[in-house]
């Protein structure tokens, strides 16, 4: 699965020792940019992902694995975060919309001489 947002936390990196040796995580939220925002928390276990890269604020897509687990009854949700990557649509160019109109003197050809398409194939 993959959801898109701004990356509004990320949390301390986690170590600890378990029976198949050393391991780490670290969980991060990203705010959804729809009509009605909502927070998520993701985790990234060991080194599947590394955002040092990504600073607070940076729009984000994160591709994730939703598992369910039982514990003395009670059911437990992990995201499971294996990519983030920016969103690269999220940069400072403007919306096409805010474009200056072209004018005729930014055509670098004649529109009446155009040959159209001559192409052989």
């Amino acid at each position: 699965m993959e959801i898109t947002g701004k990356l509004i936390k990320k949390l301390d990196v986690i170590t600890g020792e378990g029976k198949n040796g050393p391991w780490k995580k670290q969980n991060f939220v990203i705010e959804t940019q729809a009509d009605y925002p909502k927070k998520v928390c993701f985790t990234a276990w060991g080194d599947k992902v590394e955002l040092g890269s990504v600073t607070e604020s940076d729009i984000v897509k994160v591709y994730f694995d939703v598992e369910s687990r039982e514990y003395n009854n009670n059911w437990y949700t992990d995201l499971k975060c294996w990519k983030v990557e920016l969103n690269s649509s999220g940069g400072s160019r403007p919306p096409v919309s805010d474009l200056p109109p072209i004018s005729e003197k930014d055509i670098p050809f004649d529109l009446e001489d155009d040959p159209g398409d001559d192409l052989p194939f």
